[in-house]
């Protein structure tokens, strides 16, 4: 396959897709001579909505004429303000409205669901984690594990890959928790592995660890916005991600929690980490002294939520509701397919993808290993206005993200890589 072929098909399939319009709702950053860059990096941080300044500027401008009064007076009053994202949330990750919140960042997410669902025995008290799990993650668990007077060190049980491979079987991993059941107290699963881009099997796993006992939790900061999700029919015990990779929300933007409704209208409330925005709603200003949690997963939250960080996340779900996750899907099972065999026509002998060939076991982003010069092919992408990320020793992550990216971005990524590849600076 050529570029002049690839070039071809993109023109065409950019004609027909009835999601390209999307595209000017974001502002996609400007490369040094003033063309628009190719942006293949919504794995770590996503574009920024043209919405999200003016939605925004609103909660300013209300603040500025209203001051505290700012809580109940707005179009969008401050107290339930958080209350606008539950039916799109719930939506992406396939939940009811009432099992998800936004709310904090992902690991004081974490760290708060780890308060409920951790609960260790003297005999049962490892954690089942996945062979690249995100180092915030294993922070966070590791210092719950202290905190419960275990050793860190003995309570790791890690799914790893066969040899040779890169990524995990579902069998494995399967055999695995049945193999060290008496021990696990919790399994805790990235939805999509931030360095390979493998999807793993939720409902596989979840059934499994309930089978013995064991809660089943998953890290969906890849997941989210990237693959369709059924958080509520997969039985999942909790869940929790960011909202600043697939789902635009900004840097730092607050974060997404789920607690399935089992949990969350427990008659005997779990055990948690109580903050008063969490209180019940109908008595929370009367400041009494004992806590009576909101029933479902609002009653995790801990205080008044970041009102313009939600503000510029909102106009982001609003597309996400406009385009849908089934038509987003089709798309990015499209786009990354075609990246992924221009890559492997092209780039045979010099490139290895890491990331599962299946569609269904891989979001948008493929982890490209770079054989030879990879640092070197990673700077002149950079140069030639093609922005991506890096992963140590050799990893290369592109993710053409459906909301935004066009089949045109990965000709021009292919073309600069085959420059590259060639010895040239530039195509």
């Amino acid at each position: 396959m050529t570029i002049a072929e690839l070039r071809a098909q993109a023109d065409e399939l950019d004609r027909i897709d009835a999601l390209a319009p999307f595209r000017a709702q974001f502002c996609v950053p400007r490369h040094t001579d003033g063309s628009e860059t190719t942006y293949l990096c919504g794995n770590s941080l996503g574009l920024a909505p043209r919405g999200a300044r003016a939605s925004v500027e609103q909660e300013l401008l209300a603040w500025e004429a209203l001051g505290v009064e700012g809580h109940f007076k707005p179009e969008r009053p401050w107290v339930s303000f958080h209350e606008l994202f539950a039916r799109h949330l719930a939506k992406i990750v396939g939940a009811a409205p009432h099992e998800v919140v936004a709310m904090n960042t992902l690991t004081v997410n974490l760290h708060l669901m780890l308060t409920s669902f951790y609960r260790p025995e003297p005999a049962r008290y490892k954690v089942l984690v996945g062979h690249a799990a995100f180092p915030s993650d294993r922070y966070a668990l590791a210092s719950q594990i202290a905190l419960r007077g275990f050793a860190p060190a003995n309570a790791f049980v890690t799914a790893a890959p066969r040899a040779g491979e890169h990524t995990l079987h579902t069998q494995d991993v399967v055999a695995l928790i049945e193999q060290h059941a008496s021990e696990l107290a919790l399994v805790l699963m990235d939805g999509v592995n931030y360095y390979t881009g493998e999807r793993v099997d939720i409902t596989a796993i979840t059934e499994v660890a309930h089978r013995y006992g064991i809660t089943a939790g998953f890290d969906l900061a890849h997941a989210a916005g990237n693959v369709p999700l059924a958080l509520h029919d997969w039985d999942a015990d909790f869940a929790v991600w960011c909202h600043y990779k697939y789902l635009n929300g900004g840097p730092g933007c607050v974060a997404g929690c789920f607690v399935h409704e089992r949990h969350g209208f427990a008659r005997d409330p779990l055990p948690r980490m109580a903050g008063w925005w969490g209180h019940d709603k109908h008595s929370r200003f009367q400041m009494g002294p004992e806590f009576e949690p909101i029933p479902g997963a609002e009653g995790w939250q801990l205080s008044n939520p970041p009102l313009f960080s939600l503000a510029a996340l909102l106009p982001s779900l609003e597309l996400f509701a406009d385009a849908g996750m089934d038509r987003l899907r089709a798309k990015s099972e499209a786009l990354t397919g075609f990246l992924d065999r221009a890559l492997r026509s092209l780039f045979p002998e010099w490139i290895e993808i890491i990331t599962p060939a299946a569609p269904t076991h891989r979001g948008c982003q493929l982890s490209v290993r770079v054989k030879r010069d990879a640092k070197k092919a990673f700077a002149a992408l950079g140069a030639n206005g093609v922005i991506c990320d890096w992963r140590e020793p050799d990893v290369i992550r592109l993710a053409p993200v459906p909301l935004y990216n066009r089949f045109a971005d990965v000709v021009r990524c292919a073309e600069v890589l085959s420059a590259i590849h060639a010895g040239s600076d530039a195509p």
